[in-house]
């Protein structure tokens, strides 16, 4: 299941924006600093008037997306995400979501992109935060083919949108065929003994191990959530009432992200299942270090993934066997 094409996030970004003002969309892009992170260059010289660098600034960044969209233009920001989530919050906040305004928020470098430039770089907190506001879409996409549709999703919605973005390749988990659906959680892989529900840059990562556990005599069910809001939680529900045991995957605190989530909704509708969940350490900063390695001590990469299915197996089996030791001595 390994293997094949991978493109970079940000260059579909980039492209989805060229096709968009060819279109006709009144877009404008704004970048604090970071034009080598967004790898706007391409637009830019193409547009140059539409691009517009307020410098290290985030939370002007945010002020002139606003004037922006107040003036008639769709007003994407697209910065680094720890910094536009936590310098610029009080903008966010009032300015884009309290106020409605039609402005997109891309984190660029979600989760630990960042690597060695530890936690002052690292945006694990950035789902909790955002959900934590009012009046504003979430979205994190998976692949290349699902970028390009949630950012010509987002150009076109009225209101605010938050979406976490990532640098580096990513493999395609999506054909031509694949259609973005709003609120919609996506079954990747059918299953039915096992359900890895797991959001943005770590969804090919248990799209793998599920081939692995699947060679392994695990049946596994992946759900790619990639709309945090609204959330499906019916579809979510379907899939852990079938397997009745889920494992959430997250490059995100387990604090606030899709694992919290999932326990919220297994507590309110009354579901009997068994829930591990696999993110950074509630309560804890990030590890620092080559990004493969943060991954793979949170158990969040492939390895990780299909050690933890099963031993999630196993402890159902065994607790299995021990009621059924106990039942035979009475």
């Amino acid at each position: 299941m390994e293997g094949g094409e991978r493109t970079d996030l940000r260059e579909v970004m980039i492209q989805t924006f060229i096709r968009a003002v060819e279109e006709g969309v009144n877009l404008a892009v704004v970048v604090g600093d970071s034009t080598s992170t967004s790898k706007i260059a391409p637009f830019r010289e193409k547009y140059p008037d539409r691009v517009i660098d307020v410098g290290i600034a985030e939370q002007n960044l945010v002020g002139v997306a606003v004037g922006l969209s107040l003036g008639g233009y769709v007003a994407v920001t697209a910065n680094a995400a720890p910094f536009l989530i936590s310098r610029s919050n009080e903008q966010v906040k009032n300015d884009v979501c309290y106020t409605d305004t039609n402005v997109k928020l891309l984190g660029l470098n979600a989760g630990v992109c960042y690597g060695s430039l530890a936690s002052t770089h690292h945006a694990i907190d950035d789902l909790s935060i955002m959900q934590g506001l009012g009046n504003i879409v979430i979205l994190a996409p998976s692949d290349p083919v699902e970028t390009e549709q949630i950012l010509q999703f987002a150009l076109k919605h009225r209101g605010p949108v938050y979406v976490r973005m990532d640098s580096g390749k990513f493999p395609y988990l999506h054909t031509a065929e694949y259609k973005f659906e709003l609120g919609a959680v996506e079954v990747l892989h059918e299953g039915r003994d096992l359900t890895l529900a797991a959001v943005g840059s770590v969804v090919y990562e248990a799209f793998y191990a599920a081939g692995e556990l699947e060679e392994k005599g695990i049946s596994t069910e992946v759900l790619n959530v990639s709309s945090i809001r609204p959330l499906d939680e019916q579809g979510i529900v379907e899939s852990i009432s079938k397997t009745k045991r889920v494992i959430t995957v997250e490059e995100h605190s387990l604090h606030g992200g899709l694992g919290a989530l999932i326990s919220e909704i297994i507590s309110e509708q009354g579901v009997s299942v068994e829930l591990l969940r696999l993110g950074i350490t509630k309560g804890q900063f990030s590890k620092a270090g080559p990004r493969e390695q943060i991954r793979a001590y949170y158990r969040i990469d492939q390895k990780g993934i299909v050690n933890a299915g099963q031993e999630l197996l196993n402890r159902r089996h065994a607790w299995r066997n021990n009621k059924n030791e106990q039942a035979a001595s009475v």
